[in-house]
């Protein structure tokens, strides 16, 4: 969940800073004054989406290390078993360039994955993990990281995500310049939207639709979590995997009992119910391991 999270976060901001300049700069004025051509609008969306989320794929590592404050490990540091651990699992995975491993601290358990490609890639683990989690267990949970790496998931996300960004922001250019139409319509001098209350109204109807688009973009990121479950029981076993989401339901319970709290990143329990579901990045564990066995 922190690696989706902070691609989203990163994509969201990105996509509000197109729209900043593709106000200032006229582009939008330009395209309403002229009647609005979709074709120019749909290629410039594509354009501006597919920038934005790679945009944020290639700020991912540098984001993950200010915002989780990472630890860098070294073979030979603090927490060297754990980069050993990491760069061995992803010899076999067939890696050829090491992921950088990290350690910040959290009592949650959670780990995650993120970088712009397999040569440039970030494996982070929380304290709360190291903790919590024995040597096999843990194994698991490094190995299923290192096989949303080797899968090339983040390019992929990245890619998924840049389709969503450009439909997103088409969508919600047209709604706001029939907005606009009718607005004119409707005044005596025929002046339709303001400057900021165009910029506004993009602004939600982004948002709207971001939010319509979600499932799309969760519904591929639990397919991958079931592949990278796979992965890890390929790496090291399918026990040490189903080892590791066992661990993850114990500690789901005994924290629910404290406060309602998504903290299982990227190893995440499922959300209560159906809807909820449609809108979680990961499958309940109960079907992962299921898939597993």
């Amino acid at each position: 969940m922190k690696r989706i999270g902070l691609f989203l976060l990163t994509n969201i901001l990105v996509i509000s800073a197109v729209t900043l300049i593709l106000q200032i700069f006229g582009i939008d004025n330009y395209l309403t004054a002229q009647g609005i051509n979709y074709q120019s609008l749909l290629v410039i969306c594509i354009v501006w989406g597919m920038a934005g989320s790679f945009i944020s794929l290639m700020m991912s590592k540098w984001m993950a290390k200010k915002m989780m404050g990472l630890e860098i490990g070294s073979a030979t540091g603090p927490y060297g078993s754990i980069v050993r651990k990491v760069h061995e699992i992803s010899r076999r995975a067939g890696l050829t360039e090491m992921p950088e491993v990290g350690v910040y601290q959290s009592p949650d358990v959670n780990a995650f994955a993120t970088g712009p490609s397999k040569n440039n890639s970030l494996v982070a683990v929380s304290t709360g993990l190291l903790e919590r989690m024995n040597e096999e267990e843990a194994e698991g949970v490094l190995a299923h990281e290192v096989a949303h790496i080797a899968n090339g998931d983040m390019v992929t996300m990245a890619l998924i995500q840049g389709v969503v960004n450009a439909f997103v922001m088409f969508l919600a250019r047209i709604a706001v310049f029939a907005i606009d139409q009718a607005t004119r319509r409707d005044n005596d001098n025929g002046q339709g939207l303001g400057f900021f209350a165009h910029i506004f109204l993009v602004q939600i109807f982004q948002m709207i639709f971001g939010l319509l688009a979600a499932p799309v973009v969760m519904g591929f990121s639990r397919w991958r979590e079931f592949r990278a479950d796979a992965g890890s029981a390929k790496l090291v076993g399918k026990d040490k995997m189903i080892a590791a989401l066992e661990n993850l339901k114990r500690n789901y319970a005994i924290q629910e009992q404290v406060k309602e709290e998504p903290a299982m990143a990227s190893m995440k329990i499922s959300s209560k119910g159906s809807w909820a579901e449609l809108f979680s990045s990961h499958p309940s564990l109960d079907k992962r391991i299921a898939a597993l066995r």
